[in-house]
């Protein structure tokens, strides 16, 4: 059984963007519609290691540092 349903032109050309040389608007969509368990969108979302955090915080505060270090007029 099939179905049909209707999308603009704009989310048309969006998918088709999107979608894989010989692969078809149902795999597509079959593709993106995959259920999503907590750790997946913890993955996707980049929840790091312990200490990294730490980390890049560290080495935001040593650029600062080394931007506020050089001379004025350098770019």
């Amino acid at each position: 059984m099939s179905s049909s349903i209707r999308i603009s032109e704009e989310t048309k050309a969006k998918l088709e963007a999107v979608k894989r040389e010989g692969e078809t608007f149902d795999e597509l969509l079959d593709r993106l519609a995959i259920t999503r368990t907590e750790e997946d969108v913890r993955e996707m979302a980049g929840f790091a290691e312990e200490g990294v955090e730490e980390h890049m915080k560290q080495r935001r505060e040593e650029l600062n540092e080394s931007f506020e270090s050089r001379p004025s007029g350098v770019e």
